[in-house]
């Protein structure tokens, strides 16, 4: 959406230069959103507050890989670009798999 309507080449330097395209964003997105739910899936076996636990992981780490795109992305609207889809899957994880997560008496 952001290349056709917006005019926007996302481009970034990953070791060579990388044209992100629709298909690199949903294999990306895809292997965090299951990162993510392995992840809960452990803690929920774990910890008594593994929804709280995860929602704070989820959070550092959604931040923290906005690093990535905002130092290799190559122009101002590539790194906005970029960062704005790290932001959107983030939060739609987050908040996805929050919803999802049992509580401590509802795993007893």
């Amino acid at each position: 959406i952001l290349g056709p309507l917006a005019g926007i080449t996302l481009e970034a330097r990953q070791g060579g230069l990388m044209h992100v395209g629709a298909i690199a964003v949903f294999v990306a997105s895809a292997v965090a959103a299951f990162a993510g739910w392995g992840l809960l899936a452990i803690l929920e076996r774990r910890t008594a507050r593994a929804r709280d636990t995860w929602t704070v992981i989820a959070t550092i780490v959604c931040v923290l890989s906005l690093g990535s795109p905002l130092s290799n992305g190559i122009g101002l609207g590539a790194k906005l670009g970029l960062a704005s889809l790290h932001l959107v899957v983030g939060v739609a994880v987050i908040v996805g798999l929050r919803r999802t997560a049992l509580s401590a008496a509802e795993r007893c």
